[in-house]
Parts: C-alpha cells; sequence; structure tokens
C-alpha cells in the first residue's frame, strides 16, 4: 500500500494542539465555539484532498464521500459504509496549551512527563506500553493537559484513510462516508447528527482503545439530577428551624452502595457514579450517571436511587428531594447483532493488517450507541489512546496508522464479499 500524502502523526500533532473541550452547561451546539476550529478545519482539508462535497452544517457536523472506484453496476450493491470520530476533548481536564511530546522507539519503563514530575506513565498500570509497544513511538503530554486522543487519533485515523483511498486507487470500494461530530463527550455527539443525510447503510466510529479490539457491547446509560432544597434559616438563630441542603447530599452520598461506584467495579459489573455538584446550603443539585449492560440493572439502580431519596426527604421532613431520571443511550449490541457483517468483516480487516482481532465491551459509550437506534448500526473501532480523560494520556503513532490501514481494509472487505456475493 502506497502511504499517505501526509504522514498521520503530522495531523495527529495538529489536531491535539486546538482546543475543543465540550461544556455539558452549554445549550449551544457545538457546546463550546472552540470546537468550531477543528471542524471548520477538516471540512477545508477534506476539501483541499478533493472531497467536493465535503460539508459542514449549522451544528458544526462534517460529512463528506469517498466515491467508489468500482463499476457502477458492481458499486451499486456495495452498502454505503461510514467512519466517525469526535472532535470534543473531555471537559474534565484542561486542553489548553496541549505540548504533545514524541517518545520514539519505546524501550521499556515507565515514561515520566516533564510539565509535572508527579505525573509518570507507569507500566505497572498500563502494561500494554511493554506487552504490547515495545519499539513503537508514542505520544504523550507533558503532564499538565489532556492530549486529546479520545478522539483526535480517530479523526486523525480517519483524515489519513481518506488520503490512503486516493494514493492507493488499485484497492477496491464501495462508496465511503465520513463524518465529524461535536458533543461526544457529554453525551450529545448523536442528537443533530442526521442519519438520512449521512447515507450509510452501517458505520464504524474510530473510538476505541487498544490494537485490534472491536467493541459492539456498551453499557445501557441512564442519568439522574438529584436536587436538595433545604431551608434557610440565618445560622445564628437556627436550632430546630434550618434544614442545610449540603446536609442532605452528604447523607445521601453516605448511604449510597461503595460496591456499586466505578472504583470498585470492572468487567460487566454497573455503577453509580455522582460526578457533579452545584448550590449553596438552601438548594444543591447534584448530577449522577447510571451504568449497566443490562436494562434489569438499570432498573435495580433506578429503584435504590428513589430509594434513598425517600430516605433522606423522611430524615428531613422540612425538606425536599426531587429525582429526574433520563435516558441518554442504551446498549448497542441490541441493533448491532442484527448485521453480523458489521463484526465480521472488522475481524477480517484487523487479520489483514496482521493484527489478532478481540472482542471488548466498552464500561462506557460512543457515538455509535444512539446511531444504532437511529438506524445506523456502528460498533467502535480501536484508535489506539490509553489513559483518556487523564493528563497520563498516551498513544501510539504505529497504532494510529494500524488503524487507519483497517478503514482501508474494511471498505475493501465489504466491496468484495458484496460483488461477489452469490
Amino acid at each position: 500500500m502506497k502511504p499517505p500524502k501526509e504522514p498521520l502523526l503530522d495531523r495527529f500533532l495538529r489536531y491535539v494542539k486546538i482546543d475543543t473541550r465540550s461544556d455539558e452547561n452549554s445549550t449551544s451546539c457545538p457546546s463550546t465555539a472552540k470546537q468550531w476550529d477543528l471542524l471548520r478545519l477538516l471540512h477545508e482539508e477534506l476539501q483541499s484532498l478533493g472531497l467536493k462535497d465535503a460539508t459542514i452544517d449549522e451544528n458544526g457536523y462534517v460529512f463528506a464521500t469517498v466515491p467508489s472506484n468500482l463499476p457502477p453496476e458492481q458499486a451499486a450493491k456495495v452498502p454505503i459504509v461510514g467512519f466517525i470520530a469526535h472532535v470534543d476533548t473531555a471537559p474534565s481536564i484542561t486542553g489548553t496549551n496541549v505540548k504533545p511530546i514524541l517518545h520514539k522507539n519505546y524501550r521499556g519503563g515507565d515514561i515520566p512527563l516533564p510539565g509535572d514530575p508527579t505525573q509518570i506513565i507507569r507500566t505497572a498500570e498500563y502494561p500494554n506500553l511493554e506487552k504490547m509497544y515495545m519499539g513503537m513511538d508514542i505520544v504523550t503530554t507533558d503532564g499538565t493537559t489532556l492530549l486529546g486522543a479520545d478522539d483526535k487519533a480517530g479523526v486523525a485515523e480517519i483524515m489519513t484513510a481518506v488520503d490512503l483511498f486516493l494514493q492507493n486507487p488499485e484497492i477496491p470500494r464501495g462508496v465511503v462516508k465520513v463524518g465529524f461530530t461535536p458533543d461526544e463527550e457529554i453525551g450529545r455527539g448523536a442528537d443533530k447528527f442526521d442519519v438520512k443525510r449521512f447515507e450509510a447503510s452501517v458505520a464504524y466510529t474510530m473510538d476505541g482503545g487498544p490494537l485490534g479490539e472491536i467493541e459492539f457491547e456498551t453499557f445501557n446509560a441512564f442519568s439522574a439530577v438529584i436536587t436538595f432544597d433545604g431551608f434557610g434559616v440565618h445560622p445564628g438563630y437556627a436550632k430546630n428551624k434550618l434544614v442545610n441542603a449540603i446536609r442532605m447530599l452528604g447523607d445521601f452520598i453516605t448511604r449510597l452502595p461503595r460496591e456499586m461506584s466505578p472504583e470498585m467495579t470492572e468487567s460487566r459489573e454497573g455503577y453509580l457514579h455522582p460526578y457533579a455538584i452545584q448550590g449553596q446550603s438552601e438548594t444543591v443539585t447534584m448530577r449522577m450517571l447510571l451504568r449497566d449492560f443490562e436494562m434489569s440493572g438499570i432498573e435495580k439502580q433506578k429503584a435504590i436511587v428513589k430509594a434513598l431519596a425517600e430516605e433522606v426527604q423522611h430524615a428531613y421532613p422540612k425538606g425536599k428531594v426531587t429525582v429526574d431520571v433520563k435516558e441518554s443511550y442504551r446498549n448497542m449490541r441490541y441493533q448491532v447483532e442484527k448485521e453480523p457483517r458489521l463484526v465480521e468483516y472488522a475481524g477480517e480487516a484487523i487479520k489483514r493488517i496482521g493484527v489478532t482481532p478481540r472482542h471488548t465491551i466498552i464500561r462506557g459509550g460512543t457515538d455509535g450507541a444512539r446511531l444504532s437506534y437511529m438506524g445506523l448500526p456502528c460498533p467502535n473501532l480501536f484508535a489506539g489512546g490509553e489513559a483518556i480523560h487523564s493528563t497520563l494520556e498516551w498513544v501510539p503513532v504505529q497504532v494510529m496508522e494500524k488503524a487507519a490501514e483497517t478503514i482501508v481494509r474494511l471498505a475493501e472487505i465489504w466491496a468484495e464479499r458484496s460483488v461477489t456475493k452469490q
């Protein structure tokens, strides 16, 4: 395969230096104006690559088409395949002034980050460094910001795949769609995604982790907003009168089952995760995540939250506790299983790049979970990043390159299997 005109690393380093943090308190789309900086750049770069139909809509969604290189009668037999990545980064860690560092030819051992001596990527915590990536080039931050490999690795991989398609016209493909979305990190990446306009029959998000992974099962994701209303009185004259909403919240937190916290769970175990608090002593609002791979588990979690709210309400009769639970997305497995070729062909594509595919579950979510319920079945493929949502975030360059090649091979397999199908 001929290399792309521009190395993937160059693209990736350009993208991570653009601050694209999203903001769940914003009502706009994208939720932050700075996401437009990367979205507009991607639109321009797609056009410069020759994708004449590249568009960017009023909500920031960037779509483009790589035309088929098959004869028309054959191209018509191949499902249109899409590849999607999100441009925003997690709100919890700063993405301003990212200083990526390239550690060439990694030879093992912990990786200290020079911007903060307390930040060390330890092989004991990230064993893939020595287990899978010896001799590769590892990109990290300086330890003071996010890197943004989640999901700018996926963005760079898709853009590089477009470049590879154009440099390698001998590799057969049907029509390929590419899409870049805002606000995935705050659960809104699919909110204004126009599936009909995107035109793909099936798709893949490039938003996964280590080399070779295929993910087609996510949590069922619900969120709860719990409001504690107290009763305000001057604290000097408060006996038997004041109801402190902060104490009500604290009482609720202490009642939560510790064994159901994220730090105490793994694999298929669900969790309850309070993650944001806002307010003062008269009124406090807390946001909580409810996560489980089965809906029966979600129903149990809802019951726990509501029962604890009632207990606190009983303990503070002058106060008030309200619970508002909403659905974010459901396990994509239920939809992806209806189109088994999605996972089968992904496994074959990964084998063609010389890697053993591994099926894993996502203890989180992707745009694909929502899109799968919007009529676009959409499993998730490896993008390479690890320690995501932290200042220790890192990604191997060669894994990103393998992901870009996987995209090309996937398009090839969809074309081969569809054209030769009896």
